[in-house]
């Protein structure tokens, strides 16, 4: 296996493997408005009929819930797995790193490590390396963009037109990467953002056929030196463009960072409420940026500079939610239930509820009120 990927894999096995020490302080109630808070957990795990291990990503179907894991791919209805998918059902790779549901005819599209999966009309169509276009087995993200799929590889992007079967492959040779090891992309109307390993953002503009590069201005792989002159770190991890704010933001392994076009916002522990500057993943919807950190779920409300962390309590299994609020007085509040695991990897919207893929299960919020 490629070294970088080893490497990658060994710093989040030693980060989950942390968690169980973390100690926990006490803080007030709730002074200002706040949205309503995820205090309702369930919980999916072997117990429940789920795969054990990890669960790298979530795709919401209308009423159905798909969940990408180490050992297959998930189809939860009505609160219940319904089946499993396997490669002995025909899946390309036993792990499920991303999932796209195309809205138009029902086709899911399951990025693996072991190639790309189309489950169409109740049957598994697979793309590799060898067999297609795909630029690399290992398939971190997919993106649809009307017909066309997106895929986010260890050697570079595809661009799969599904009506026409044409492949197009952009790497080191055709666009600014300064690593090939695409995480994941992210679609707008008129721009596709990727999120680089070690190569920053990289935005195609669709109009013209250009990509434009967003990296660390300072350059330092282990230092910040400036906050919010440029992209916090160049090792992004994921990318979430915000249609109703027009922004991107990307999660890396240093921190967050949020761009409008015109100026930067990034985000550290150590000046806001951010759980852990070691983030898997981000989901930006509204004035919400949600963050999948190896310490937690950490959302941040950008109208009132307020960040909500969730955690469980490793201790009682109980769950925590931690408010930072823009003055840096913090609060805490417990809950009877909380995430199956503090080590988050993604997290997917229905309607008002949550779903989190975390190291060890699949859990689901509802909203309840705060207690005053």
């Amino acid at each position: 296996m490629n070294s970088r990927i080893t490497r990658s894999m060994l710093l989040i096995a030693a980060s989950v493997s942390l968690l169980s020490g973390t100690a926990h302080a006490q803080s007030p109630v709730i002074r200002s408005p706040k949205p309503a808070l995820y205090t309702r957990w369930i919980n999916y795990s072997p117990a429940n009929g789920f795969p054990t291990g990890e669960v790298y990503c979530v795709a919401v179907d209308g009423a159905r819930v798909w969940a990408g894991t180490s050992h297959g791919l998930v189809l939860l209805e009505d609160g219940r797995v319904k089946r499993i998918f396997t490669t002995d059902d025909g899946l390309a790779g036993r792990a499920v790193m991303s999932i796209a549901v195309d809205k138009q005819n029902g086709d899911l599209w399951a990025g693996t490590f072991g190639g790309l999966s189309r489950y169409s009309a109740g049957k598994f169509t697979n793309y590799t390396n060898l067999t297609s276009g795909l630029a690399n087995d290992l398939v971190y993200g997919v993106a649809l963009q009307g017909h066309v799929l997106w895929v986010a590889t260890a050697a570079g992007v595809n661009r799969f037109d599904t009506y026409t079967g044409t492949w197009s492959i952009f790497n080191e040779t055709n666009a600014p990467f300064q690593e090939p090891w695409a995480y994941g992309i992210s679609v707008a109307p008129e721009k596709v953002y990727v999120a680089v390993w070690g190569g920053g953002v990289l935005a195609y503009n669709l109009a013209n056929e250009t990509w434009k590069p967003f990296t660390d201005p300072d350059g330092e792989m282990e230092l910040v030196l400036y906050r919010n002159q440029g992209l916090i770190h160049n090792i992004v991890s994921s990318v979430s463009y915000n249609s109703e704010t027009k922004m991107f933001w990307a999660s890396t392994y240093f921190g967050l960072s949020g761009y409008d076009g015109r100026n930067w916002h990034n985000y550290l522990t150590k000046d806001s409420g951010l759980a852990s500057n070691f983030i898997n993943a981000v989901q930006s919807r509204g004035n919400e940026e949600w963050t999948s950190t190896q310490s937690g779920l950490s959302e941040l409300d950008t109208k009132t500079n307020t960040w909500t962390t969730y955690r469980r309590d490793e201790h009682t299994g109980r769950g925590e939610i931690l408010i930072t609020h823009a003055d840096g007085t913090k609060q805490r509040i417990p809950s009877d239930t909380g995430l199956a695991h503090n080590y988050i990897l993604n997290t997917e919207f229905q309607g008002d509820d949550i779903w989190v893929a975390t190291a060890q299960g699949l859990s689901h919020g509802t909203h309840a009120l705060p207690k005053e």
